[in-house]
């Protein structure tokens, strides 16, 4: 039978040493408690300010941080009735407008829609501080923090490849010239963004039907708010003629970037934000964020010592596939490969993997290869590591640079197949889509793939 203390009794020495060890850890999680609310800021001394106000002093200017085409970052720019206004008294320093931001509307060919793309005083307006004052008045409200601002249509946003490999690999590229030294390790000192929006269309605008967007989106910037066009609409509807200053505000416009001399060589508007000061290490900290959340981390890793291939298929679908004895023979001379070299080969399906499955096969993957296709997307998840890279199948003389020129940017190797000859960087073609291009015969000298496999992989 348990035996209990006499509550009457007085307190055995057992019991004092229990209540003095309760009274030191108090004292001990008040003071850690006290250093850790410092250590945030939240004193009740300070005082917190979403409103800015100048009163008879000059209205602070806008500071252009960086620019290329398409991709352009503004410390303190201004919002009001859903024009964006740049605050300076020397407009002379600033880029064209037109390589700022667009209209937004839909991209189509001919000089029409060029001239319907090019920005107006509706979304973009260029003032003095002077006219800031008559404007605005004496005062802004505060949009907190970093804002990223993609100002496209919905027209490109639900295709994975526009998405994340546009978009999301622009805006990082941009953002990350704030941070030129970040090390191999991906820790930088940027703040990530509270907020991504959307002006120009609703939700779900930028979703995919393979919700791949929305897994990269949510694990890359795991605190992201989202605005839309409605979102936008509202300062201006329930808030007239008050105006609001983004502490810090990127802007992608894919219009703008594609008036740029980058996107002229190889038609991809993140290549112009490529021209910008950064790290050789840029995409570390979003690529870290992706495949942890996939479950993929140091320890998987490790376990992984020998090469990893991946072919990711496209037989089946409708567009775009091997000839069906070229696929075969591939596979049997990958597997042969992987036998006799103790090589991990894996023969998959975009369209057969969750988002996080597919980031964690490609995020542990030495080689990646297929035919010219979306199921290409996720090399943007492959380690930057000597012998990584991707091998790209095209119909002979054809050509196209998305997966090509972002494979490049994040240094990854480069190889492109047509059939049994191959080109790389900085022999690229022009890009062709030849008769056969689409279809699902492309033709594949699959022991020439595997004997390009095994050179890289063992060269050093």
């Amino acid at each position: 039978m348990a035996a209990f203390e006499d509550p009457k009794a007085p307190p055995t020495h057992r019991v004092w040493v229990v209540l003095l060890s309760a009274l030191v850890l108090f004292y001990s999680f008040s003071a850690a408690t006290r250093i850790e609310i410092s250590s945030h800021q939240l004193s009740r001394n300070q005082r917190y300010h979403s409103r800015l106000s100048w009163g008879h002093r000059a209205v602070p200017g806008t500071k252009l941080m960086l620019h290329a085409p398409g991709w352009t970052l503004f410390d303190q720019l201004y919002l009001l009735n859903g024009t964006l206004y740049i605050i300076t008294d020397q407009p002379e320093h600033l880029p064209d407008t037109k390589f700022i931001m667009s209209t937004g509307l839909h991209i189509t060919n001919g000089e029409e829609n060029a001239a319907a793309l090019l920005p107006t005083e509706k979304e973009l307006r260029i003032i003095t501080r002077a006219e800031a004052k008559s404007i605005f008045g004496a005062g802004a409200n505060r949009i907190e923090g970093v804002t990223w601002l993609a100002n496209d249509p919905d027209q490109f946003l639900r295709s994975h490849l526009h998405f994340a490999a546009e978009l999301l690999l622009g805006f990082w590229r941009a953002y990350a010239a704030l941070d030129p030294f970040i090390p191999t390790n991906g820790i930088t000192r940027l703040p990530p963004p509270r907020r991504l929006i959307f002006p120009n269309f609703e939700f779900p605008g930028w979703r995919d039907p393979g919700m791949k967007n929305p897994y990269v989106l949510r694990s890359a910037t795991t605190s992201v708010l989202l605005e839309y066009k409605s979102d936008w609409a509202d300062r201006a509807t329930f808030a007239p003629n008050v105006a609001f200053m983004f502490d810090r505000v990127l802007i992608a416009d894919r219009s703008a970037a594609g008036l740029g001399n980058a996107f002229m060589s190889n038609y991809r508007t993140a290549s112009s934000a490529m021209d910008l000061p950064g790290s050789p290490f840029w995409w570390k900290p979003l690529r870290e964020n992706v495949v942890r959340t996939s479950g993929l981390d140091d320890a998987a890793l490790k376990r992984t010592s020998k090469p990893v291939i991946t072919y990711i298929s496209r037989q089946g679908l409708r567009l775009r596939s091997l000839r069906r004895e070229d696929h075969e023979k591939l596979v049997q001379e990958l597997n042969t490969l992987g036998e006799a070299q103790g090589y991990e080969v894996n023969v998959v399906r975009s369209e057969d993997m969750t988002p996080a499955e597919e980031v964690r096969l490609l995020g542990r993957s030495t080689v990646a290869l297929g035919v010219h296709g979306p199921g290409l997307v996720p090399l943007i998840w492959m380690g930057r590591m000597p012998q990584s890279t991707v091998l790209e199948f095209f119909y002979p003389q054809g050509f196209s640079f998305e997966y090509a020129y972002t494979a490049r940017a994040l240094g990854l190797s480069y190889i492109g197949f047509w059939e049994n000859s191959t080109f790389a960087y900085p022999d690229i073609p022009r890009v062709a889509y030849p008769p056969g291009s689409h279809g699902t015969g492309i033709p594949i000298d699959g022991a020439l793939v595997a004997k390009i496999i095994q050179e890289r992989l063992s060269s050093q």
